[in-house]
């Protein structure tokens, strides 16, 4: 193999431009790119990154570009909101991995340009070092396509919950469902713990499940959920558990999965309200973070595992950010005490979200 061609960082390039079409091509697929303008992002974040960009740009003393300028100004006079969106790009990803395999381009390094549509925390943007590779993505490359946006918080607490943002493992379970479509295809899905709603809304849009039941506990969640699930162009089953009347008995006539929101107290659940849902597959993601909320985890997925007896054995995958080594012994342990056998899904390096690379995250897959 020949040696690999030197990557020119955005300086380099914006040195060897000979016009601003380079920066209005950046700003047109970032901040000005249509699903930003209509579903825009944190103030602050917007800030950040264009910051960065002027600081890049100034760096190789070119002449002033009045539209960065312009747009930089318009965010300096905003007020953060109390809601933000956040808006993630699906369709590109497998071009996007072929382009960074054939220009040996480190997946890691994928960010500066395309966070600008799935802004997870301005630090990714401010870290980045001039030099960085991650630069030479060409902005052909920039995906496009089908998108997830959602409406999230702008605080990480709110409400008295941190269910009203999105967190790593949530992007990381949404990626390996991308990868990995064939285990929803066709099946019913019952998420625990939905969030803001990410994984469940990219599973139903790329993985061409049958039913997806979303479900959370908290109202202030629930109402978000619903307009994050209709801002996503999916429609919305009745809210019910009655087992005549749950969408799963139901011949589906459409490609769209029949989509449902459950309210769903893991501690006061019963076991015909669970088995009303039938699910082939149960996910669930960040929910593994104190030893309270594992207890009780552990016994929905016990309640569910003795309700379902009569169809085939459903698998759960569980995915979770290793924040305490303790946390995570408590959840394998309780399994192995109550008969849940469980096997971890191996790591996956492709990178399609902009969650944080030094988190040690996993995914374990039990059959229930």
């Amino acid at each position: 193999m020949g040696e690999p061609e030197n990557k020119q960082s955005l300086e380099e390039k914006l040195r060897d431009s000979s016009g601003p079409e380079l920066l209005l091509n950046i700003l047109q697929k970032t901040v000005k790119h249509p699903l930003c303008v209509k579903h825009p992002p944190s103030v602050k974040y917007v800030r950040c990154f264009l910051s960065e960009l002027i600081r890049k740009h100034e760096a190789v003393h070119m002449e002033p570009l009045d539209e960065l300028y312009e747009a930089l100004a318009e965010v300096l006079m905003a007020e953060e909101p109390t809601q933000c969106h956040r808006s993630y790009l699906l369709s590109c990803h497998f071009e996007k991995v072929r382009w960074m395999q054939s220009h040996n381009v480190c997946p890691s390094e994928i960010g500066f340009l395309c966070a600008a549509l799935t802004p997870s925390r301005p630090i990714q943007i401010s870290s980045l070092s001039p030099g960085s590779r991650i630069n030479s993505l060409p902005v052909s490359a920039q995906p496009s396509g089908d998108s997830v946006t959602l409406s999230e918080s702008t605080a990480i607490v709110s409400h008295g919950t941190t269910g009203l943002v999105t967190w790593d493992a949530a992007l990381y379970l949404a990626e390996w469902a991308i990868e990995n479509p064939a285990t929803f295809a066709h099946r019913t899905v019952l998420e625990l713990g939905s969030g803001a709603g990410l994984t469940g809304l990219a599973i139903c849009k790329t993985c061409c499940p049958s039913t997806y039941v979303f479900s959370d506990c908290h109202s202030c969640v629930l109402e978000q959920l619903r307009g994050n699930i209709l801002l996503n162009g999916l429609s919305l089953e009745p809210d019910t558990t009655d087992p005549e009347r749950h969408p799963g008995h139901n011949a589906h006539d459409t490609e769209s999965p029949r989509v449902t929101v459950a309210q769903l107290d893991w501690d006061v659940v019963t076991a015909p309200e669970l088995a009303a849902f039938r699910p082939d597959v149960i996910i669930a993601a960040d929910v593994l973070y104190c030893p309270e909320t594992v207890m009780s985890l552990v016994r929905v997925l016990q309640r569910l595992s003795a309700c379902l007896k009569d169809q085939q054995a459903p698998e759960a995958y569980i995915a979770f950010t290793v924040r305490s080594p303790e946390t995570c012994w408590l959840f394998t342990n309780e399994l192995g005490q109550t008969g849940i056998p469980w096997e971890a899904v191996p790591h996956h390096n492709q990178k399609l979200f902009p969650y944080e690379e030094h988190l040690d995250m996993a995914i374990l897959k039990l059959i229930l």
